[in-house]
């Protein structure tokens, strides 16, 4: 015969007036998922009724203010019902009362850990309008079948509201999401069931060909687009400055093209379009050659060879590649982010010439390459700093097992105790559960720390895999394409921290021995003062 739970004990006492003053204190838990307005179960229905539940019932008494929550069942992360579960740990109330398993919970998951939660303080569970009590075997078994089928309604509302706004989207309805920059929405009221198309935003509309026009004809990257619409006094609809994401997300939308979107898919709609076709798809064409289609970005060779490498070393931001255009030429920099978004106030860290940085961190990537005593002491030291590190691992992972192990005989023995009906569920069963998530923890430890115990030592790379990178390299400074030089860089480059143009480190990768193409990061390696005249330093 199984033993009672402890809020089954309690809760049997306190119903036979046994109990502190002979009274069960109810808690009651009150949701909806929005506004009142056509739910079928509403606030004050489901206040009302439990109320009067509670009033039916011999010895309850009500001991706390509803908690009341207004979002979706299926998060456990409600306000009101955190500070239910914080109060029934303090042992404020007995039962915590709701007109329905599915105004506790939508989901079997969150539905099981509630009631954990609640069981391990010591209070039970009840529904007004079902068979539920959690005190007892059979109330247990019945509200997890109740939160299935809770889940599964839950799922069936959400598949038909989703299939109803796709039939909304195949007919050019704007369906999810802000509007976009240029169009807005017509006002409607709650409950109107008439067309959601979108309407031109008249004020922003003109702005959207102007942002096409500069990416397109006037040959600007999206940094510069946003620079010009800011300093000529163009804000978002927000009230912001323009970033270049900002503009790719224009330049990227199709909603105006007529179209609009919804679950990987497009559909025409009759809201007018502000941009034509062909001018789109030169826009998109661009992207792709820019290497601003994100989409396609990794496979494409854009005209900045350190992209995503060079770091500031006052604020820590990425540079990134911008234009400044003069009357008969453009002038490529590398710029840090902050300064590029914010100005100088957001940084005041030098702006570098792109072709003048790409060079000289060439230059200085084969003059390491052509010194193999720096990659064997490079190597060696990381080496030594691995062998101490492995000690330390080692010695952890023999405390671990020692632990893993003690834990276990401790487990062992509550179990032991619990099978011989020595000590009761209610004194060794939270200990039990205690001990057993330990073990899971020191188990996950030890694997981590073994697998780390085994890595081999850094090796330096042989005299022939220096050799063809040394070739690779001096290949792509003389005759390669920008994309093999980008390709290059991007393999053998760990970072290039710069402080201010006197003062540009590149860190460089090492390569293992088994192949050129690998790359592992380790120790700085060389370090360039300013970028004319060249000069490498260990």
């Amino acid at each position: 015969m199984s033993k009672p739970r402890k809020t089954a004990r309690r809760y049997a006492a306190q119903t036979n007036g046994n109990g502190s003053g002979g009274e069960v204190r109810v808690a009651l838990y009150l949701r909806i998922s929005t506004d009142e307005e056509h739910q079928p179960f509403s606030l004050e229905a489901q206040e009302h009724r439990l109320r009067a539940f509670v009033e039916s019932q011999p010895g309850w008494v009500l001991a706390r203010s509803p908690y009341v929550d207004q979002m979706s069942g299926a998060k456990i992360e409600r306000p009101a019902l955190q500070r239910a579960l914080r109060d029934a740990s303090l042992g404020l109330y007995d039962v915590l009362l709701v007109y329905r398993v599915d105004r506790f919970a939508r989901k079997l998951s969150v539905l099981v850990d509630l009631l954990e939660q609640l069981d391990n303080s010591g209070v039970a569970f009840r529904s007004a309008t079902e068979p539920i009590d959690t005190s007892t075997a059979t109330g247990r078994m019945l509200v997890q079948l109740l939160g299935v089928f809770a889940e599964f309604e839950r799922e069936t509302i959400i598949d038909r509201v989703v299939s109803a706004m796709e039939r909304k989207a195949a007919k050019g309805q704007w369906v999810a999401g802000r509007h976009p920059f240029g169009y807005t929405g017509v006002k409607r009221m709650k409950g109107d069931d008439s067309p959601n198309y979108l309407v031109v935003d008249e004020e922003r509309a003109p702005l959207v060909p102007v942002v096409f026009d500069l990416y397109v004809r006037k040959r600007l990257g999206a940094h510069a687009v946003a620079t010009w619409l800011n300093d000529n006094g163009h804000r978002t609809r927000e009230g912001g400055l323009w970033s270049h994401m900002a503009v790719l997300r224009v330049l990227h939308n199709r909603t105006y093209l007529g179209e609009v979107f919804f679950r990987d898919a497009w559909h025409i709609a009759p809201h007018p379009p502000l941009v034509d076709a062909d001018l789109f798809a030169k826009a998109q064409q661009l992207l792709i050659e820019r290497g601003e289609d994100y989409s396609r970005r990794a496979g494409n060779a854009s005209d900045y060879l350190l992209s995503g490498l060079v770091r500031c070393a006052r604020c820590g931001n990425k540079y990134t590649g911008t234009v400044a255009h003069g009357r008969s030429t453009s002038y490529r920099y590398y710029t840090c982010g902050s300064r590029q978004r914010k100005g100088a106030h957001g940084c005041d860290a030098d702006r570098l010439p792109a072709d003048a940085l790409d060079d000289a961190v060439l230059q200085a990537l084969l003059s390491t390459y052509r010194r193999h005593d720096l990659f064997d002491r490079a190597v060696e030291a990381v080496a030594a700093r691995a062998d101490d590190g492995r000690e330390l691992r080692a010695a952890e992972l023999a405390a671990v097992e020692a632990k893993i192990d003690k834990t276990a005989q401790a487990l062992d023995k509550y179990l032991r105790a619990f099978e011989d009906d020595t000590m009761p569920e209610a004194e060794c069963g939270r200990r039990v559960r205690e001990l057993g998530r330990e073990l899971n923890d020191l188990r996950a430890r030890r694997n981590e720390l073994a697998e780390s115990v085994e890595e081999d030592a850094a090796v330096p790379p042989s005299p022939e895999v220096l050799a063809e990178l040394r070739t690779r390299i001096e290949d792509a400074i003389g005759t390669g394409s920008d994309a093999e030089r980008k390709a290059l860089l991007q393999a053998l480059v760990q970072e290039v921290s710069v402080t201010n143009r006197e003062h540009i480190e590149p860190f460089f990768r090492v390569p293992q021995p088994v192949d050129a193409k690998a790359v592992r990061a380790v120790e700085r390696l060389v370090g360039v003062t300013g970028l004319e005249p060249v000069t490498s330093a260990v």
